[in-house]
């Protein structure tokens, strides 16, 4: 087992280990927000679980063999598509989203496990059919799982994760190298496709959110609330913020979602553009770690697995700062390993434990 420690990417352990520190230090202040009498910790407390959980899976998926992954993959999906139609039946609903299953007081959010189950599955699939993934029926035949969870996952309805999960089912086809003419036919079908489900599918609030992200001033109390607060708490922070716990936008309750979709916006107003820079350069570090550790694997699954855990790092980040910003539109993607929330924070660094893994026995 020591041996196996100077295999790993420390570089990679370190990027984490530093945003559940930044994770924790930013939650524990907003735990006496606003005028409360007695501050309620539950969230700093709840995180602090969530992370020791998190580095638990993280060191068991880094001591486990990734290959033995692929014996399981058509079990995970099973599990995981269960777990995807049983909360439609009896999920909890928050914000309007039939997300959640309450087990005992514990609340399982089952899209986020699904997303990396899918990430195993598809790196199956392409590892074992590269020699002939130019084959247009591959990318039909990777399709259909794909499409059906992403179908139960909008009955949600959660738009935010069923486009993560399409984005890495596109990512792990282009990794894999499928023809490029396929895809530009694939674009077409889902552009054709996306113009009908806006006009069809998708629900008045729905519409709403996108169409503020180009003009969230014409609803400043209504649909444009949230992108408006998270903006001026971002541009409020200045070079160096106002200090852990002292952001007048997250500490008086301006600012909705504090701990969960808008943390990042916390973390510019407190501690300013240097704090907003930090972060982006660690989820930089946890990227490009993945990336090298993708090329360098010996196997196509680890390859195709990394690369797959990259594109929903990757996906995460660029949705949850780009409403953060306002340039995206408010879908309640999490801050990866930043957000407070215990599925998607022990899901992720079980993710990047299998790349620890891929890492590991590459180096053996």
């Amino acid at each position: 087992m020591i041996r196996s420690l100077y295999k790993f990417d420390w570089v990679l352990f370190s990027a984490l280990v530093l945003l559940l520190g930044l994770s924790l230090a930013v939650l524990y202040p907003i735990s006496y927000s606003g005028a409360k009498e007695i501050p309620d910790q539950s969230h700093f407390l709840r995180q602090s679980i969530f992370a020791i959980m998190g580095l638990a899976a993280f060191f068991v998926f880094a001591f486990f063999d990734y290959r033995s992954l692929k014996n399981y993959s058509t079990v995970l999906y099973v599990l995981g598509f269960l777990l995807l139609l049983a909360v439609l039946i009896f999920g909890k609903v928050v914000r309007g989203t039939t997300g959640w299953i309450g087990i005992s007081g514990v609340h399982l959010q089952p899209v986020e496990p699904f997303k990396i189950i899918a990430a195993i599955l598809l790196a199956k699939y392409f590892s074992l059919h590269l020699r002939s993934i130019g084959d247009y029926k591959h990318i039909l035949i990777s399709l259909a799982p794909v499409a059906i969870s992403i179908f139960l996952v909008i009955k949600q309805p959660d738009f935010g994760s069923a486009f993560v999960i399409f984005f890495l089912w596109i990512s792990i086809l282009v990794m894999s190298g499928v023809n490029r003419k396929h895809l530009l036919v694939l674009f077409s079908i889902l552009l054709i496709v996306a113009l009908l489900g806006w006009n069809f599918f998708l629900k008045g609030y729905q519409k709403e959110r996108v169409t503020t992200l180009f003009s969230a001033s014409s609803d400043p109390l209504g649909a444009g609330y949230n992108v408006l607060q998270s903006t001026v708490a971002v541009g409020s922070g200045g070079i160096l913020g106002k200090g852990l716990g002292h952001g007048s936008q997250s500490q008086l309750n301006f600012l909705p979602e504090k701990h969960t979709d808008f943390i990042f916006a916390v973390v510019a107003e407190e501690l300013g553009f240097g704090g907003a820079v930090f972060v982006l350069v660690l989820i930089s570090v946890v990227l490009s770690r993945f990336i090298k550790i993708a090329l360098n694997s010996r196997d196509n699954f680890g390859k195709l697995l990394v690369g797959g855990a990259a594109s929903i790092v990757f996906v995460h980040s660029l949705i949850n700062i780009g409403m953060n910003i306002g340039v995206m539109p408010v879908t309640g993607i999490p801050l990866p390993f930043l957000s407070y929330g215990g599925s998607s924070l022990v899901t992720l660094m079980a993710a990047a434990g299998m790349a620890e893994s891929v890492c590991r026995i590459n180096r053996s």
